[in-house]
């Protein structure tokens, strides 16, 4: 199964001073930027200095800092967030992963996306290359398992 890597996500508590750590010490650069009023949330991402021209075309490899409005304290490595990767087929990876034994905690009802942990608990979520695939069973009604 190939899959190609997306994105590292990390939630901030301080986006001023996120950036601030990121890009001017750091020297990475913003490539892009969403915000969500429905979600409360804005979605920062940002390439090392040298890969710029690539993330900016294909939209990765890159970090996204993602700062909620309303104020949580992230525990247990919630602010870590998770590893992202695109798939071929995210039906034919999970149920690969489900015969190996691996929990899928977040299936991919929407034929578009899925969470899997690491053996250390890190998150991993998988998405769909191109277009979500239509809905289909057993995915579409089984439940989340956990958390992600």
């Amino acid at each position: 199964m190939k899959m190609k890597y997306l994105h590292t996500m990390v939630r901030v508590s301080d986006l001023e001073k996120s950036l601030d750590f990121y890009c001017n010490k750091l020297g990475m650069v913003e490539t892009r930027r969403t915000e969500s009023e429905k979600g409360r949330y804005t979605n920062i991402f940002l390439a090392a200095s040298r890969d710029e021209g690539m993330a900016r075309d294909t939209k990765a490899p890159v970090v996204e800092l993602t700062y909620n409005w309303d104020p949580e304290a992230y525990t247990g490595g919630r602010n870590f967030g998770h590893l992202a990767y695109s798939v071929e087929n995210i039906y034919a990876l999970c149920q690969s992963l489900m015969d190996a034994g691996i929990t899928i905690n977040r299936p991919p009802r929407d034929g578009r996306m899925a969470f899997i942990r690491s053996p250390d608990g890190i998150s991993i979520e998988l998405l769909q290359d191109g277009a979500a695939l239509p809905q289909q069973e057993p995915w579409a009604s089984m439940p989340n398992t956990g958390s992600w």
